[in-house]
């Protein structure tokens, strides 16, 4: 039974050496020149709106020294929440949900931030691993905390969207395998369900999409 929930999340759609169901990740390339050659419309707008003020934010986190850097988060939100929201759809891949494509993002990520503040703020880096007024006794337990908690952040990221992702999906898929046995009374109920849980997805795509380039921009302006 294990076998057969958890084998939706399985790229198992190929030809030799080459996981086809790992081509949806660039699925929302497609609608990036749609934006070049369409007249103006309300979700070109709403995007425009969402992407301005993903900037704005991004640039007050990062400070006034680091502007085009928002791009990348912007960039980073945009490709996570394009995979979110089309692995909702039929027959299309989630590969938001693999620990896989998580931790590609993220650990870059992490590993760059890292390099970049103990090669060029090392005194900095150490004096963040120390909070300031901690007392001379635990200093040496606050560095080994910090330190820690510096380690497991790209493992963090990646778990909580990949998590968030799974568990989503695998409620659906649950309810909808009751479906075919089900009386018309209760396949009314399972169909409401499914489409409340469909609202609550993607209002966890964007949230996850959300906090996933937010906390990526708090790691990098704390190198500074």
């Amino acid at each position: 039974m294990m076998t057969n929930l958890f084998s939706i999340f399985e790229p198992s759609s190929s030809i030799p050496s080459l996981p086809l169901n790992w081509m949806s990740t660039f699925i929302g390339l497609v609608f990036i020149p749609y934006l070049f050659w369409s007249s103006p419309s309300r979700w070109n707008l709403m995007w425009n709106t969402i992407t301005s003020t993903l900037h704005k934010e991004f640039n007050t986190l990062l400070g006034p020294y680091h502007m085009g850097s928002t791009l990348m988060f912007v960039s980073l939100f945009s490709l996570i929440v394009f995979n979110n929201f089309l692995g909702l759809f039929p027959y299309i891949f989630t590969s938001t949900s693999h620990l896989a494509m998580t931790l590609s993002l993220s650990l870059p990520l992490w590993i760059t931030f890292m390099s970049f503040g103990w090669l060029n703020h090392t005194q900095h880096m150490f004096a963040h691993l120390v909070p300031q007024g901690t007392p001379p006794v635990l200093m040496p337990f606050m560095v080994l905390i910090e330190t820690i908690s510096n380690v497991i952040r790209p493992g963090t990221l990646a778990v909580r969207l990949a998590a968030n992702m799974i568990a989503g999906h695998l409620l659906l898929v649950l309810l909808s395998n009751n479906g075919p046995s089900a009386s018309s009374s209760v396949l009314i109920i399972i169909l409401s369900t499914q489409v409340l849980l469909l609202l609550l997805e993607s209002a966890v795509a964007i949230i996850q999409s959300y906090v996933f380039a937010v906390l990526s921009t708090l790691y990098a302006s704390e190198i500074n």
